[in-house]
């Protein structure tokens, strides 16, 4: 096929695809760039590097903060990662010899995936359009497009993504706090001692009013009941996870409105020991920051904890856990089915929204990393197992 002779020649440098400005929330983003990284891939072309959106405006467009990519992500490091497999460039590299072809993304539900899929292999045979030293991607949000690419392909350019060291460290200090006051939980030795880092629980909660009405929508549309939890469910749910080495430390990623919302602080099992970034203390970190780096920070402080408890119907709490998965099947963790509320894995993951047989805990969850594409994890679903 014509995608295949595509990408198993080297990926051109001198031919570019350029692409609107990412938008929405970081997730949202990270699958919009990777989404773009193929695109250029499947047209033998070099993707030049992208802005991100620093705010969070679903309409207001003229509002939006762009950001550029090598100031949360590393360029260089990306670049030799991906070496052979998709590629990125600066504008600086374009020499303007060919101009611009604007290639208007269709949109509506007449745009199928396979009319989609053509008019991408209509820019690799068409000379005309192919001989241009950018093709410019015109009209639909890059995270709308239609993806024509396995799971597999963009765990590829995802694993590439390593935030540049300045937001790493600012999540490190917030991990670091998180892991201390689990020390002083257990009465544990200090940073000097040998012992393993106190574990931590961390949950994505998602109770807010914008959310509820969001989900309760959804819900009624679908016909599916497991989107929306109270926080009284979430709460139950995750105290019903096996051998969690209480006392432990369980930190609530919540939205900025919930900060002063106490009763998400109460009422969780003894041995449970519930803080966010306000009462943890680090809330001046994250108010240095716009929306984006702040969201990357408590991706990362997610990502690193011992056990993660989310929403399946978030694109956050999916992406962490396609991130931890990666994580797992690297150390050759193809399932975390075993015992059903029993954390018996390193990394495990699980589902707050869906419960897990007549315990009523939370479902175990891994991404399926054999999937054919990446629609679960970009447009939210239920349907979640614990084999990778």
């Amino acid at each position: 096929p014509l995608y295949v002779v595509a990408i198993r020649r080297r990926i051109r440098r001198h031919k570019f695809l350029e692409v609107p400005q990412l938008v929405w929330g970081l997730n949202n983003q990270k699958i919009a760039f990777v989404r773009a990284c193929l695109t250029a891939r499947m047209l033998n072309r070099t993707l030049l590097m992208p802005s991100l959106s620093a705010s969070l405006f679903y309409k207001e467009i003229n509002r939006l903060q762009p950001i550029s990519f090598d100031k949360v992500f590393k360029f260089e490091r990306f670049n030799t990662l991906c070496e052979g497999f998709v590629q990125l460039a600066r504008y600086s590299d374009l020499k303007n010899r060919t101009g611009v072809y604007d290639l208007r993304k269709g949109s509506g539900r007449k745009w199928t995936v396979e009319r989609d899929l053509e008019q991408l292999k209509q820019s690799i045979i068409n000379g005309p359009i192919d001989m241009h030293e950018v093709i410019r991607m015109v009209g639909k949000n890059t995270f709308l497009w239609h993806g024509h690419w396995p799971v597999k392909d963009y765990a590829r350019v995802f694993e590439f993504l390593v935030l540049v060291d300045d937001i790493s460290k600012e999540a490190d200090k917030v991990v670091s706090k998180i892991r201390q006051i689990g020390r002083k939980l257990r009465g544990e030795p200090g940073m000097g001692s040998s012992l393993r880092p106190a574990p931590y629980v961390a949950v994505h909660i998602r109770v807010e009013i914008d959310w509820m009405i969001h989900c309760k929508k959804l819900e009624q549309r679908s016909g599916v009941s497991q989107i929306c939890s109270s926080k009284q469910e979430i709460i139950e749910r995750v105290g019903k996870i096996i051998n969690l080495e209480a006392p432990i430390v369980v930190y609530l990623a919540v939205a900025d409105n919930l900060l002063n919302d106490s009763s998400l602080l109460s009422g969780w099992n003894k041995g449970l020991v519930p803080c966010e970034k306000k009462n943890l203390g680090v809330d001046g970190i994250y108010k240095k920051h716009p929306y984006l780096i702040q969201s990357a920070i408590d991706n990362e402080v997610c990502s690193k904890a011992d056990i993660f408890v989310g929403n399946s119907f978030s694109t956050f709490s999916s992406l962490i856990v396609f991130e931890r998965t990666q994580k797992m099947m690297r150390m050759g963790i193809t399932s975390s089915c075993k015992n059903e509320n029993e954390v018996d894995v390193q990394w495990p993951s699980y589902a707050y929204n869906i419960a897990a047989g007549e315990s009523n805990g939370p479902q175990k969850w891994m991404t399926n990393m054999s999937d054919s594409s990446l629609k679960v994890i970009s447009y939210d679903s239920n349907a979640i197992s614990c084999l990778g």
